[in-house]
């Protein structure tokens, strides 16, 4: 069953996409518009509670890579190459869970998203005044990764200082991360043609004046 883009785009009136590279501040501006515009929040994996249940490996096999992990030593040794095609393959599978729960939960209410859903799926489902790329340079994207505290990147952490030699892992990692916020990437997001923040300063707190911003695009201000 296929259903086409114009009545997607309509059952998805109500839905705000936040999309872009890591540490480019996508779940704090997310939260933050939720709470000033009581729209629903949908952070970062809010389809997993769907995702984890119904993927099966034949239709969604990236999804499962992680149901089906025995050790998660494996996730945080593989190649560069093989994360970043893990990475962009699972926002794709993720893409149709993601569809399905904002279309049941937006009908009444705003919904705000923290998303991975590619850009050339956002154009064909969403409008400009409901789409905005956060962005981060490289650098920052790699080099304070871990500085958040939140519960994913502490046990990616965890596991990686768990491993034989955590410095090699941890280096490869970090490659793995330069590698899906290479140039390439960056600039697919950066010329989507999308509204686009730029994170230029990590040690300045501009969350205030991006979140009026991001509103303002919206036309929620």
């Amino acid at each position: 069953m296929k259903i086409e883009n114009n009545i997607l785009k309509y059952y998805l009136k109500n839905v705000y996409f936040i999309t872009g590279t890591a540490y480019a501040g996508k779940s704090t501006t997310v939260k933050m518009l939720a709470e000033r515009y009581d729209m629903i929040f949908c952070g970062e994996n809010y389809h997993c509670t769907v995702s984890d249940i119904v993927a099966t490996p034949d239709v969604q096999p990236d999804i499962c890579f992680t149901k089906n992990l025995t050790d998660w030593k494996d996730f945080v040794t593989r190649s560069p190459e093989e994360y970043e095609r893990w990475i962009y393959s699972t926002g794709k599978e993720a893409a149709e869970f993601e569809v399905a729960e904002l279309i049941s939960i937006s009908r009444d209410k705003k919904v705000i998203v923290d998303t991975n859903i590619p850009v050339d799926i956002l154009k064909e489902i969403s409008d400009y005044n409901h789409v905005a790329v956060m962005l981060s340079p490289q650098s920052m994207s790699v080099e304070r990764f871990f500085d958040r505290r939140d519960p994913e990147k502490l046990f990616i952490r965890s596991v990686i200082e768990s491993c034989e030699n955590p410095e090699s892992v941890m280096e490869n990692y970090r490659r793995c991360l330069a590698l899906i916020n290479s140039k390439k990437r960056y600039d697919k997001y950066a010329d989507s043609g999308f509204f686009t923040v730029v994170r230029q300063d990590g040690e300045i707190d501009t969350r205030d004046d991006v979140c009026n911003l991001i509103a303002k695009h919206f036309g929620l201000a």
